[in-house]
């Protein structure tokens, strides 16, 4: 059964006790002696509607990772499955073609062996939805009618429902801070394996990148996991190349639109400039693969560089500093608004001129928002992958020549866990090894970030 259905029987169920206990709350106050209740009939209605939908709903979470187990434990018992090996990726291949018939995602079988198991399947999960239809209506009827008896003229169901909203939204809180700890811990463990494998100090330390999925799991070579050129690649792509795009065009066009710029050309350009943020990174992947690699190769070539590549640094450098200048824009252009007028009035009362007064008043005073802009986008460049891939190329390359090839972390990562090599292999692992180090840097950025907004922050009344 699908959880959705769950989730529908949930909100049926939760819609019929809200109705009831609200209408046994309304009799109750017309009953009662003062005509009033110690809650308004409806968060009466709110309370039991609670305490049926909630139950279901974990109910309908859980059944739906242990409703597939118990099917195939089912089909396992079946005598059917006596023919089928015993382990291995086989065994998975055929039930899964067996399963793939039996909720009619597929026509037949390409194994023989798992057409005698489609009926099986078929019982099996009619079943386990008939179990799970009745555990959901009995687990829906139980919190129900518990909330129901406590409807009375005393009961605070007001003060019981705000209760439950408030550990929902501290729930709600909680799930990026869960998330984060899901993600750090699942890297600290693949790290820990790879590290296991590879000396810490030749990955973090070495200067060769090429690891090799078919060679000797048990035996690697260290030398080959020497990850420095692609921390320099990383950092001199998006920490260098793009941030000398990025970082004077888009602090230069929030100036000019919150200083210069008439409010009908404001109105204009500030939408156009923000619209850059929303074009998907392939796009400005083929913009750099077609046009501004091949541009910067024509280039070097006529100022001599024989050995000119349409594949470089500096074409994906550019591009992604392009990408990202909404973000230090929007960031500085929201602080450099929220500079008091007074500020920038009494400056130029002083006999400032309108430069100086940006210079020393306005941009100081902003310096939190602009940073923080910055780090945003510095984080924002090192994790972008597609446009590395189109126009930077995936060698790993330690050269301070923007016009060579070169590659990053993030194109890395892709690029050793999009193939097929076991997940017990350094090469494999080494992409867990990379993306714990680049949530370190980026975790270092933020921190950054805040304590230099932190430091600097004023006040205005």
């Amino acid at each position: 059964m699908s959880p959705a259905i769950l989730f529908l029987l949930a909100l049926g169920l939760g819609l019929a006790g809200w109705l009831a206990a609200r209408a046994r709350a309304y009799s109750l106050r017309a009953a009662s002696d003062t005509g009033r209740l110690a809650a308004l009939p409806q968060y009466h209605g709110w309370y039991v509607a609670l305490w049926v939908v909630v139950p279901v709903v974990i109910f309908a979470a859980i059944w739906s990772f242990a409703a597939p187990q118990i099917v195939v434990n089912s089909v396992l018992a079946h005598p059917a499955a006596d023919a089928l090996p015993e382990f291995g990726f086989k065994r998975a291949q055929i039930l899964s073609e067996a399963r793939a018939v039996a909720v009619g995602a597929a026509q037949g079988v390409f194994d023989p062996l798992a057409r005698p198991l489609v009926e099986p399947f078929r019982e099996a999960i009619g079943r386990t939805n008939i179990i799970g239809l009745v555990v959901a209506l009995l687990v829906g009827f139980a919190g129900g009618a518990f909330a129901f008896l406590r409807v009375k003229p005393d009961f605070r169901a007001r003060t019981k429902v705000e209760r439950a909203l408030l550990g929902l939204l501290l729930l709600a809180s909680l799930v990026a801070i869960l998330t984060t700890l899901g993600i750090l811990g699942s890297l600290i463990f693949e790290t820990v394996r790879f590290f296991g494998m590879v000396d810490p100090i030749s990955f973090l330390f070495g200067t060769h990148w090429s690891p090799d999925p078919m060679a000797n799991a048990a035996n690697p070579d260290p030398t080959r996991y020497g990850a420095i050129p692609l921390f320099w690649g990383t950092i001199f792509i998006g920490a260098i190349i793009a941030m000398v795009v990025a970082i004077p065009l888009g602090l230069m066009s929030a100036i000019y639109l919150t200083q210069y710029a008439p409010s009908k050309l404001r109105a204009w350009i500030k939408p156009a400039l923000e619209i850059l943020a929303g074009v998907p990174t392939v796009v400005y992947g083929y913009f750099a693969a077609l046009t501004i690699a091949p541009a910067i190769r024509d280039m070097a070539m006529t100022l001599g560089v024989t050995n000119a590549s349409s594949e470089s640094a500096l074409a994906a450098g550019l591009v992604m500093g392009v990408m990202i200048i909404p973000f230090v824009s929007s960031m500085a252009d929201d602080s450099i608004a929220a500079v008091p007028a007074a500020m920038r009035d009494g400056s130029l009362a002083m006999g400032a001129t309108e430069s100086e007064t940006i210079k020393r008043v306005l941009i100081p005073a902003a310096l939190p928002g602009i940073v923080a802009g910055v780090m945003l986008a510095i984080s924002r460049a090192i994790g972008e992958t597609m446009i590395v891939v189109m126009a930077a190329s995936t060698a790993a390359n330690l050269t301070a020549n923007p016009l060579e090839a070169m590659t990053t972390v993030t194109v890395q990562i892709v690029a050793l866990l999009t193939g097929e090599g076991s997940f017990d292999h350094p090469a494999t692992l080494a992409a867990f090894a990379l993306g714990f180090v680049l949530f370190l840097v980026t975790l270092a950025l933020n921190f950054i970030a805040l304590r230099v907004v932190k430091k600097y922050r004023e006040a205005y009344e």
